[in-house]
């Protein structure tokens, strides 16, 4: 495994287009529960139940919806970043990345010290909360408070629509703009390493596939297997954090920013 970190440390040291693509993995280390995981959300509800076309049907659903998603950004508002993102924004500070594509809501790659153009949120935020009819966005934060006063589903103060996290639910489109840019980014980088990703949920699991297609390096680091293994140049099993902060540690290294 030493070897592979090394190697991935060295691709990074020559590349001059790392993409970064996170996903639950990271989240998880950090101490928000992974969805699909036991004892993870979609245990106590039925996903069925927070479609967005459920969301828009009535008032009832939102009521539900907004009781899950409030249960939900508890641990996401507690939540630091962990060595993988501290590793991930110090690649930046080094000028060795050209971006993060992530599958992540929490907002714990800016926690981290990464800059906003360089991360793309294929799934949105948990952070903001934005009206659905004028798009006007609110701080999450404020709208726990009125959730907390005893609003069960509330509304817009410009407009008077319908406000739902900036997430992307069951049923929603992706985000155009940042699906787009996803997409360029990983068709045009020369390395992209998959970091806490299972690489099942689609279409954002398709990146590392456009990037070897492309003639970019693939590196997957990982707890477990994934589809894409098999077509890797490099494959780490193992926590994420630590992954990470062995692999920035040979970077700082091979660049002479070590001492």
């Amino acid at each position: 495994m030493e070897d592979r970190v090394k190697q991935i440390a060295q691709w990074i040291i020559a590349s001059k287009k790392t993409v970064v693509f996170s996903g639950a993995g990271l989240s998880t280390e950090s101490g928000i529960p992974d969805f699909r995981s036991p004892g993870g959300i979609w245990d106590r509800y039925d996903p069925e139940d927070f479609t967005f076309q459920n969301f828009l049907a009535s008032e009832a659903s939102r009521e539900k919806y907004w009781q899950m998603a409030t249960e939900f950004y508890r641990p996401i508002k507690m939540a630091k970043p962990n060595q993988a993102h501290l590793a991930i924004a110090e690649l930046e500070r080094f000028g060795k990345l050209d971006c993060v594509i992530t599958q992540n809501i929490d907002g714990l790659h800016f926690k981290a010290g990464n800059s906003e153009e360089r991360v793309i949120e294929l799934h949105g935020t948990a952070i903001f909360v934005s009206c659905l009819n004028c798009n006007k966005r609110y701080d999450r934060d404020e709208i726990q408070e009125r959730i907390l006063g005893g609003q069960k589903t509330p509304r817009c103060d410009d407009c008077g629509g319908v406000l739902k996290p900036a997430t992307i639910s069951f049923g929603q489109s992706m985000p155009e703009r940042e699906t787009q840019e996803a997409y360029h980014r990983s068709s045009t980088c020369d390395l992209f390493i998959v970091v806490g990703s299972s690489l099942v949920v689609q279409p954002a699991a398709s990146m590392p596939l456009v990037a070897k297609r492309n003639g970019a390096r693939l590196a997957i680091i990982n707890r477990d297997p994934t589809p894409y293994d098999g077509i890797a140049d490099a494959v780490v099993y193992g926590q994420a954090g630590s992954t990470m902060a062995s692999i920035l540690e040979y970077v700082k290294k091979g660049l002479g920013a070590g001492e």
